[in-house]
């Protein structure tokens, strides 16, 4: 073991240093195929519960704009449950747990993989804390084949999305607003195009970047500084503050013993809480001693040889955050958050379901 963790040190040391560049956003995500009409139509899809196999879970359900696009639990409860947000629970006798990972804010995933002075390629744009899937339009079908979310025991895994073209067939609304045959690849299409309009490129942050000098508080231009010398943007670099590569920090996933996950964005943390993978910390000041206590277990781990802990990133020896820099840092990241952004819900969808937080009689 000792032999192996020299070896990955010394390819490390070998390796160039990330580009810890960090800039704005671009202010807009939009294909060129993306119309109005796509992007209504993937607006009402994606509120619409009729795309899950029981027909009481829709996307909005985990991902809603009143919990930042994301859920606000540590990780999310799908089929045969109620409500949204902390307050959903499952229905009485049902079988199904929680799921085990976070669920990620949708807010600017439309920028996933872009990488500061490289091509940005949507299609490649890596999803999941695993990146285990590539492209919006990949990530808008998985939930639908996946029992604990969408799916229930209603169908097989493989029946799952032909069963759902099947449904939006059989609502005459869809079939006129599609304008064409249903395909779950027109499905996938219609709701990335909307999620490609839930962006929010004009923070501070991004302000601060384009030219504007007071859009940040000094306290924040300092944080801003302590966040590069402290080595938070060897991860957290690029317009979108994460290098969505796959590390390993000492969090493991104890459904499948997995240590490597994606660095998150650090955009919009202020709406977009419980943090990590496992949804474990709630606070920024809970995350800030994460790393603080992480940087002593880096130092037993590389400098001690102790092969008794987690695997941890060979990245992690080129930092250095300090307890005196949370404030800083906490001032920094306050800058990257946004409360412009589109958190509307429509009344009624097509399939006349319940829409996620919204009464009949709205």
């Amino acid at each position: 073991m000792l032999t192996t963790l020299v070896v990955i040190l010394a390819t490390a040391a070998s390796e160039p240093l990330p580009n810890p560049k960090i800039e704005a956003l671009p202010k807009s995500a939009a294909l060129a195929s993306d119309t109005p009409a796509k992007i209504e139509l993937g607006r009402l899809l994606f509120f619409d519960p009729v795309l899950s196999a029981t027909r009481d879970v829709a996307c909005a359900t985990c991902h809603h704009p009143q919990h930042g696009w994301g859920d606000a639990r540590p990780t999310p409860l799908g089929v045969h449950a109620t409500g949204i947000g902390p307050e959903r629970k499952l229905v009485k006798g049902a079988a199904f747990l929680p799921l085990t990972r976070n669920t990620p804010s949708i807010l600017n995933a439309a920028f996933n993989g872009i990488e500061s002075g490289k091509p940005f390629d949507p299609s490649q744009s890596p999803m999941f804390w695993d990146n285990r899937v590539q492209s919006l339009e990949a990530q808008a079908l998985a939930p639908i084949r996946q029992r604990e979310e969408m799916r229930g025991d209603v169908c097989s895994e493989a029946e799952a999305v032909p069963a759902m073209v099947e449904r939006l067939k059989a609502i005459p609304a869809y079939v006129k607003l599609f304008e064409a045959e249903i395909t779950s690849e027109r499905v996938s299409q219609a709701i990335a195009a909307y999620e490609r309009t839930l962006i929010t490129p004009d923070s501070p942050f991004d302000r601060f970047m384009r030219g504007d000098k007071t859009a940040m508080t000094p306290l924040q231009q300092h944080g801003m500084e302590v966040f590069q010398k402290a080595g938070c943007a060897l991860c957290h670099n690029g317009p979108m503050l994460s290098d969505f590569k796959l590390h390993a920090i000492g969090l493991t996933d104890s459904a499948t013993q997995r240590h490597e996950f994606r660095t998150p964005s650090l955009r919009n943390l202020k709406h977009t809480a419980p943090y990590f993978h496992h949804g474990g910390n709630l606070t920024l000041e809970e995350v800030l001693f994460f790393y603080d206590r992480l940087m002593d277990q880096a130092a037993e781990t590389f400098e001690g040889g102790d092969t008794s802990l987690p695997p941890l990133d060979p990245l992690l020896r080129k930092m250095n955050m300090l307890p005196e820099d949370h404030e800083p840092l906490a001032a920094f990241l306050d800058a990257l958050n946004s409360d412009d952004y589109d958190k509307s819900v429509p009344k009624r969808v097509p399939s006349g379901l319940p829409v996620p937080n919204v009464t009949q009689n709205d």
